[in-house]
């Protein structure tokens, strides 16, 4: 009986190493670099200085994950298997846009969803693609961006510019290294855009401000007796 339970355990214990043992390859995890400073072009300082907030991203249906996404014919819409980004994609996103504004220069602070401090404008955005495209017919995908944007007043919420940010970028080969250096080109041609656009909206607002007070204020007469 000793014998015939050592056995037994034996083979229990050999039997819980095979379900723990795994061929599967390990999940690898990417990241985007932000720009560096001036790399999309210089954007002058904002006069009067001015603060924004990046609210969070809104995504598209089937972006809002931390998967590395993949477009191909017949509307099919697939992932990289084993591969994923550090976070969702609209995480990923709004980090690249505080850091592409904070790369700028342009803002006296740039502000994320969790900062507790006010601002003077806030960005929204959309992400409306983030993948790789297959269906050009060539072995390497493309790569596509594009971001849909509102950017208003902090108080009030008042809008001032709406616009799109968009760009693409061929992988050189079809290997997950350059699909993801491809999607930093991209990310970084939209976010420049982006940087810029945003930052001309609100020279805008101040210019039109500054020319309500420079116009005079209409004196009120009273008729003659």
């Amino acid at each position: 009986m000793a014998s015939l339970l050592t056995l037994v355990s034996a083979a229990a214990l050999s039997g819980c190493t095979g379900l723990f043992h795994s061929n599967a390859q390990p999940e690898q995890t990417y990241y985007l670099r932000p720009p560096e400073a001036g790399a999309e072009g210089a954007i002058a300082p904002l006069v009067p200085p001015a603060s924004v907030r990046v609210a969070h991203p809104l995504a598209a249906p089937g972006l809002d994950n931390p998967h590395i996404m993949l477009v191909q014919g017949d509307h099919r819409m697939n992932f990289y298997a084993g591969s994923r980004w550090p976070s969702p994609v609209p995480d990923v996103v709004e980090a690249l846009i505080a850091q592409t504004l904070r790369a700028s220069a342009a803002w006296s602070s740039v502000e994320d969803t969790a900062s507790p401090f006010p601002s003077d404008y806030l960005l929204q955005s959309a992400v409306r693609r983030f993948e790789a495209d297959y269906t050009g017919g060539g072995t390497a995908p493309v790569v596509y961006v594009v971001i849909d944007c509102i950017i208003g007043r902090g108080e009030g919420r008042e809008v001032l510019a709406t616009f799109s940010v968009s760009a693409s970028a061929p992988a050189a080969a079809n290997r997950l290294s350059e699909v993801v250096a491809a999607f930093e080109q991209a990310a970084h041609t939209a976010l420049g855009s982006l940087a810029q656009q945003a930052a001309q909206a609100v020279r805008d607002d101040a210019q039109r401000h500054a020319q309500k007070a420079e116009r005079p204020v209409p004196s009120i007469t009273r008729p003659s007796q």
